[in-house]
């Protein structure tokens, strides 16, 4: 009888707990299939970072897949399961309708900039009154990294509703303002300011005469720069190499009203004792060399993920490349000679594409212990 008795509460003990470990069972199993698949496009994403956004959407859909799962396995009744599965579909739908005015326009948003491809990872970007350089683009963000070396994060719909000043990365015009005296002659001006231009490591400089003022001219100085990447040093050696020309050419940068209320001989001038041209020659000097410019340590981050990019971009060469000389390795198989050629080939590009895949996976894990020191 205490047998038969401990048999029967020893039965009822496992069926009132297994339904437990089979819901702790499928939790663990949906937990471990999230991870592993994430773990897998991620993969995927290093090899093509346009698997980005892929990868959020489907990782999005399969947690509320494995939601849905976990809860028709719950040891509950039917009416009570139901009843979970229409609560949950409550707060889904109350999550997107709140939401949906920002969540799904920045999603949208995503999409497009995806489709007009005018923002690169690395290149310089100015939206609204925030400049830097582009570190990553997501499903529902663009991240730049600032002057500050501050990473900022603009949403989407943010980006795509304000105009975007995108730097080509083939070049760009680099230019700086001046205020001078009518009594300065343009032709003088002129000069000095090409001068400058060409000091500051430009090249095809030009000066406008860009407004006739009360009391001053407006002129703009500019020229062209090749390499983007220190735009900012560039702009500001400009405006050293304009400064030092135009007091090294007697000109004064000041305002004349503020010279009609002093008393001063009339053969004295406003500007800085030293020597120009030798200053001057520093500051052109370290603008065409670039070495230890600040843009190194501003945009160390977005430096990173240009230089992943284009690893990418190289490793899909390549992989291209090989494709095409194995269809070539087939259609020349009568000739010997050529799919000898072929194969050496193809073992170069092989080469190739294993050094850029382990620079890859070098540079991303810095990376990633960087983030985790």
């Amino acid at each position: 009888m205490i047998a038969a008795a401990g048999a029967t509460s020893g039965g009822g003990f496992f069926e009132a707990v297994s339904p437990v470990l089979v819901s702790f069972v499928v939790l663990v199993a949906v937990v471990a299939a999230l991870l592993g698949i994430d773990r897998l496009l991620r993969r995927r994403v290093r090899r093509d970072d346009s698997w980005r956004i892929r990868r959020q959407a489907t990782m999005l859909g399969l947690t509320l897949l494995g939601v849905i799962v976990v809860v028709l396995t719950l040891p509950v009744r039917e009416t009570t399961e139901g009843q979970l599965l229409g609560l949950l579909g409550l707060a889904v739908t109350a999550a997107l309708t709140l939401s949906s005015t920002t969540f799904v326009a920045n999603m949208m948003a995503g999409l497009m900039l995806r489709a007009v491809e005018n923002i690169s990872v690395g290149c310089f970007i100015k939206v609204g009154d925030h400049f830097g350089r582009v570190t990553e683009r997501g499903l529902f963000h663009v991240e730049i990294q600032t002057e500050d070396r501050d990473l900022c994060t603009l949403p989407n719909l943010y980006v795509v509703t304000n105009p975007v000043k995108v730097v080509s990365t083939t070049g760009t015009i680099v230019s700086a303002t001046v205020s001078l005296g009518y009594d300065a002659h343009h032709t003088l001006v002129e000069s000095l300011l090409l001068e400058a231009a060409e000091t500051a490591g430009l090249s095809d400089g030009f000066v406008q005469m860009v407004e006739l003022g009360d009391y001053s001219v407006t002129y703009r100085a500019a020229g062209f720069l090749p390499k983007v990447k220190h735009l900012l040093t560039a702009r500001s050696n400009l405006r050293k190499a304009m400064v030092d020309a135009l007091h090294g050419g007697g000109i004064e940068i000041v305002s004349p009203t503020f010279m009609n209320q002093r008393r001063l001989a009339e053969d004295s001038r406003v500007a800085p004792s030293g020597p120009w041209r030798a200053d001057v020659g520093g500051a052109s000097a370290e603008a065409k060399d670039g070495a230890g410019a600040p843009e190194d340590l501003m945009f160390e981050k977005a430096d990173e993920a240009e230089a992943i990019e284009s690893l990418r971009e190289r490793r899909a060469e390549a992989m291209a490349s090989i494709e095409a000389i194995r269809a070539g390795l087939k259609e020349s198989k009568d000739d010997a000679a050529e799919a000898e050629r072929l194969t050496t080939r193809l073992g170069q590009m092989e080469r190739l594409l294993s050094a850029v895949e382990k620079r890859i996976e070098e540079r991303e894990g810095g990376g990633e212990s960087g983030k985790k020191a």
